[in-house]
């Protein structure tokens, strides 16, 4: 991949990673739930759903989804399914009294691995993710030359732009919020404020073509 290239491609990644979505809305989530430091795991389940996609696109899996009316809209429905049970589910959370000093937990008893495991369902259960790989990668991908260095350059270049953004913009703009999610109305609010963003976003899944 030719320095130029990969310059578009730097500038593509950055502009997909700043426009705010469901990971975006994730990452923000985890961020007031367990700080910005944990909020990492998060992001890291949202990168494991994008190598993912990456490979199905590669491996031609990709076409098969896009081409399938019944496949693609029956990943679409259990994807904006996910994102409604996340939004509900936080939405009619509990909020509990936390310590101003310590992290502030707007959705109680989230583990790492939980965290890192809805990272991944958000980002992997959107089949429009695939479709959009599928535009997206031949752009970057010439076939004149070794396939598995330009797919390992691609697949780089987006995981660290789309971690540097979660971690450093969307994570860190929600640090502000720890004090008011220290009392338990300002819990609720957000909860409310961030399941109804879930919700929103599943929404647009489903009437979005």
């Amino acid at each position: 991949m030719s320095f130029s290239l990969w310059l578009s491609l730097l500038t593509a990644c950055l502009v997909i990673s700043l426009t705010p979505g469901a990971g975006a809305i994730n990452t923000m989530s985890n961020a007031l739930a367990r700080g910005w430091r944990r909020s990492l795991w998060g992001i890291i389940g949202q990168q494991l759903a994008i190598v993912i996609h990456v490979i199905i696109v590669a491996a031609g899996v990709g076409v098969l989804v896009a081409r399938s009316p019944v496949l693609f809209t029956t990943i679409r429905y259990v994807g904006a399914a996910y994102l409604v049970y996340l939004g509900l589910r936080m939405i009619f959370s509990t909020p509990r009294q936390a310590d101003p000093d310590a992290p502030v937990a707007v959705v109680p008893h989230v583990t790492n691995r939980a965290m890192l495991l809805r990272g991944l369902w958000v980002n992997l259960l959107n089949p429009k993710a695939i479709v959009f790989f599928l535009a997206f990668i031949p752009q970057f991908v010439r076939l004149d030359e070794p396939q598995l260095p330009q797919y390992l350059v691609l697949t780089a270049t987006t995981v660290v732009v789309d971690v540097l953004v979660m971690w450093f913009f969307f994570a860190a703009a929600a640090r502000p919020f720890g004090r008011f999610a220290s009392t338990a109305r300002g819990q609720r609010v957000l909860n409310g404020v961030f399941g109804a963003l879930f919700v929103a976003v599943a929404a647009l899944l489903l009437v979005i073509h």
